[in-house]
């Protein structure tokens, strides 16, 4: 949303229910720095229709089943970095140790996949 020129910064919080895959409420604040005629509630709407909130959707989109939480262990994770890494599991097979090399996209979060989608719901194009 920021780098799309919606904002200079934006709060965004998602809330959920338990049992209920669509999110309860989205709460935006621009803090005043909104680059877009509209309120706070009318850009939390559009986020709303752009993206698909719905948990099992942020997993599969975010990559979130992957083995990719030893890196956010430390130094926080946002901000960081989209990059690719290998990682290399090792296991027993009863003969022996047994390896496997995959590759993995680390801080999913951080990509800028959808700033034209965003431009274009904003009127920024």
């Amino acid at each position: 949303m920021v780098a799309a020129g919606v904002a200079r910064q934006m709060l965004v919080q998602i809330s959920y229910a338990i049992g209920v895959p669509e999110p309860m409420g989205i709460f935006v604040d621009t803090y005043g720095s909104a680059q877009v005629t509209m309120s706070d509630g009318e850009i939390a709407a559009r986020v709303k229709e752009l993206f698909d909130l719905r948990p099992g959707i942020i997993e599969r989109d975010l990559q979130l089943r992957n083995p990719i939480y030893s890196e956010t262990a430390s130094y926080g994770h946002m901000g960081r970095e989209n990059r690719t890494a290998i990682k290399t599991f090792t296991r027993p097979d009863g003969r022996g140790m047994v390896s496997k090399n995959v590759q993995v996209e680390l801080f999913t979060w951080e990509k800028l996949d959808r700033v034209d989608d965003v431009k274009k719901a904003f009127g920024l194009v």
